[in-house]
């Protein structure tokens, strides 16, 4: 028996509650397939959720509801759309989507006013939404 606790031993609650506290998700590189329900559980706490390099698909239509979200890292997974509920992420600042297959971006991307950076090289696109135009903080 050491010194230091095992995080193999960490249950979900006291990472919510971790989570919650920090206000950042960070789960890179854990070869995550879905987004696991205690990540939504924190809710409007979470300021960054890191999901790289995981094997996702999708997102789900939940992470419309973190309304907080700062910054959003999805890059080195395998998501081909993105939600036309991305748009209500209004306090988000930076996206990041490389190293995916996405091949289309929704036009509500336009209205995510605080966004300062957005990041989507080694995808399958083809054009950008017109929207993209009316940000104005990049």
């Amino acid at each position: 028996m050491g010194c230091c606790s095992s995080r193999s031993s960490d249950s979900p609650a006291s990472r919510v509650a971790r989570w919650r506290s920090t206000g950042i998700v960070a789960l890179r590189d854990a070869r995550l397939k879905e987004v696991p329900n205690e990540v939504l559980q924190v809710g409007n706490s979470m300021r960054i959720l890191d999901l790289t390099n995981n094997k996702l698909v999708e997102i789900p239509e939940e992470v419309g509801r973190l309304v907080n979200l700062q910054r959003l890292v999805l890059a080195g997974n395998l998501i081909e759309n993105i939600p036309a509920n991305i748009g209500y992420l209004r306090n988000i600042k930076i996206l990041t989507l490389d190293r995916n297959k996405i091949a289309t971006l929704p036009e509500e991307l336009g209205s995510l006013s605080n966004l300062q950076q957005l990041s989507v090289s080694q995808n399958s696109l083809l054009c950008l939404p017109k929207s993209i135009g009316d940000l104005r903080e990049m």
